[in-house]
């Protein structure tokens, strides 16, 4: 093969397609709305403005046809976020204990009717969970960790005294999916974040989403007493510390009455926590607790901890927590993300789930595009959402899923200044897809795909097929192209864009290479976390256990996580593990090619600026299915030594050329867009 030249390209730039020339009406989201035929007649029995905002939403949204009264404290057997909608002879009363709850009825009231309401009908809806949020890794220099929409949407240095514009329609667009709760910033916090300045910032923020239904928290650094506070120590076991907690909680407090509380990562990745002074997390957790509880505020700790050891890391969060069950505080959350290693294109269910039985868990789910190609690639996460929600954890019978072992949900949000939200427009369906499944965990992905579909294109049944299609099918190819049959962690070092499943860093920590989780060697490829291995199976209940446990048993989507395999062993499909893993690579290639021919399908039904900078996406993540499936193959064949099966495409490129692609995130170089 003849050399070709690889152009340069800065991964940040990578992303610059998400800032192409976006239609006006893109920027609304999934509250775009036909125009409705005259003007409703709308009553409300209160004038707070949460009910206010309700009754205008009705009447710029319904039309003429429809007359609504709501009645708000009316309804004394609902929950404060339920509601009872009921349309006869076109008259709609809404009946709700309290204002919120009124609110999300006006917005359910006008997604229904968007969406082809019957004339006579009513129905009564609550949320599956309280706790209804979304976690914002921006810093206070507007950065984002993680986001690939622009800055942060949090202007700063305009607060308290200017507010955007998109404070507000972002409010409008939670709430109107049932989102009721928001972290403003990183997890990994700067102490300075509770520093009286940021403190009013905050506080200006929060007034904006108050009307909305949306309570404020905030990240926290854990050493905050000693970095701002001036205290020689920040155990939480010592009696100036949990002080210096309890007036920095009056305080905020005293700003935000609605406060939420805080969000902690501790003990995780070189941040501060109790461990640093012999503690337990139970012991940091329940110290904020105590400071928190009159005013009804939560701790959220996230369970996202692990160290360099010997341990597998997969094991590593059951063996912190599990021992720890029981001894939380009733107003602590400990939030769980979905799988037991990091937001993987595929991962099973954490064992934390089921497992810890008197504790409150929140699982935590991804929304954010960090390890499924940024906003350059399309995939739809609803069904990856789906398929842990419905997981089975046999914990303490069988029939319990993960969905009704949690009690709240939270979603690492997309969100940033782009003029389109979150990067491109099929991006937002993933943010519209998270609210909708908090409320509702029994909806599923093709409801919600049908749902966002009509709601931001207008379009229903057979017009809606391809894009429906398109977006059901874009997660599992994903998983095809980039890591299939259970391999994880196999992407380019610090960015996560791209595979380098042979990056060797020198001196890094070896549970942060991709050696560490695919082990391909002559003999195989996979971890082995069986019974024989890590054991990792174990802290499954005994029916998964036994099924993950067994090569011949295990789910071929889950084989690799489990198990290292001989290169020539037989798959459940029949082929070898060679072959199989081959097959899967091709198969996201081609499921790209189809989701571009799909989208193909919609031209002329869809605004040209819209339908022209998905199709670039498409362009660009079809070139980088490729370079995955050529660099992972020809990487792993080094190992298996065994040609490619019958049905899979040669290389564009040979693997010494692969391999010069992605040192660092300042000189990252990609295949050209043309190479294929």
């Amino acid at each position: 093969m003849t050399n070709r030249k690889i152009l340069s390209v800065v991964l940040l730039a990578a992303s610059a397609l998400s800032h192409a020339t976006i239609h006006p009406s893109d920027t609304l989201l999934w509250l775009r709305r036909t125009p409705a035929p005259g003007t409703a007649t709308v009553t409300c029995n209160r004038t707070t403005s949460t009910a206010r905002i309700a009754a205008d939403e009705l009447r710029r949204g319904l039309g003429a046809d429809l007359t609504a009264d709501i009645r708000i404290g009316a309804a004394k057997d609902l929950s404060s976020e339920q509601y009872r909608i009921d349309i006869r002879s076109g008259h709609c009363v809404i009946a709700s204990r309290t204002d919120v709850g009124a609110l999300y009825a006006a917005y359910d009231l006008l997604r229904q009717r968007q969406l082809r309401l019957p004339a006579d009908t009513a129905w009564t809806s609550a949320p599956s969970y309280g706790l209804r949020m979304l976690n914002h890794w921006d810093n206070l220099d507007g950065t984002i960790e993680r986001g690939y929409a622009g800055r942060s949407l949090w202007q700063w240095s305009d607060l308290p005294g200017k507010l955007s514009v998109r404070y507000e329609q972002y409010a409008r667009a939670n709430a109107s999916i049932g989102i009721n709760a928001v972290v403003l910033n990183n997890v990994n916090a700067a102490p300075e974040m509770l520093a009286d300045t940021c403190l009013r910032k905050v506080a200006a923020i929060a007034d904006v989403m108050r009307p909305y239904g949306i309570r404020v928290f905030l990240a926290i650094n854990f050493s905050s007493p000693a970095a701002i506070g001036g205290l020689p120590t920040s155990d939480p076991l010592d009696a100036g510390v949990a002080r210096w907690w309890r007036r920095k909680v009056d305080a905020i407090y005293a700003l935000i009455p609605d406060f939420g509380g805080f969000l902690v990562k501790a003990n995780s990745e070189g941040l501060p926590g109790p461990q640093d002074f012999g503690r337990t997390h139970a012991d940091g957790a329940n110290m904020l607790a105590r400071a928190l509880a009159p005013h009804k505020g939560v701790v959220v700790w996230r369970a996202f901890v692990y160290s360099p050891s010997d341990a597998d890391r997969a094991k590593q969060a059951c063996q912190e927590f599990l021992p720890l069950d029981g001894r939380f505080a009733d107003n602590v959350v400990v939030q769980v993300k979905n799988g037991p290693v990091d937001f993987q294109p595929r991962e099973p269910f954490s064992p934390l789930f089921g497992a810890m039985r008197h504790t409150a868990v929140a699982a935590e789910l991804q929304i954010t595009q960090e390890y499924t190609g940024f906003s350059n690639h399309i995939c739809f996460l609803a069904p990856m959402w789906h398929e842990v929600l419905t997981a089975d954890t046999h914990r303490p019978h069988d029939g319990c899923t993960v969905a009704s072992a949690i009690t709240a949900m939270a979603g690492v949000a997309n969100v940033g200044d782009s003029p389109d939200w979150c990067g491109n427009t099929l991006a937002q369906a993933n943010w519209y897809a998270f609210g909708r499944m908090a409320w509702d965990n029994a909806l599923t992905p093709q409801q919600i795909a049908r749902e966002w579909i009509a709601l931001t294109f207008g379009l229903k049944g057979k017009d809606a097929e391809p894009i429906e299609r398109m977006m059901l099918m874009s997660h599992e190819a994903v998983v095809d192209y980039m890591m299939p049959m259970g391999l994880h962690h196999l992407f380019a070092w610090g960015h996560h864009y791209g595979p380098e499943p042979w990056c060797d860093v020198p001196g890094a920590r070896p549970d942060w290479m991709p050696s560490y989780y695919h082990k391909a060697a002559p003999d195989g490829i996979g971890f082995d976390r069986s019974s024989r291995g890590s054991n990792a199976v174990a802290q499954y209940a005994d029916t998964l256990a036994r099924l993950y446990d067994s090569p011949q048993l295990c789910p071929e989507k889950y084989l690799l996580w489990f198990h290292h395999m001989a290169w020539d062993a037989p798959t459940a499909s029949g082929s070898t593990v060679w072959d199989a893993l081959c097959a899967h690579y091709q198969a996201g290639v081609d499921s790209v090619r189809a989701m571009q021919k799909l989208w193909q399908a919609v031209s002329g039904k869809i605004e040209p600026d819209i339908h022209e900078s998905i199709g670039r996406h498409l362009r660009t993540q079809l070139r980088d299915a490729i370079w995955w499936k050529d660099g992972c193959l020809q990487y792993f064949g080094t190992f298996s030594r065994r040609p490619l099966p019958a049905g899979v495409e040669e290389p564009m490129l040979e693997l010494d050329e692969m391999r010069r692609f992605g040192l660092d995130i300042d000189n990252y170089t990609c295949p050209p867009r043309g190479f294929f």
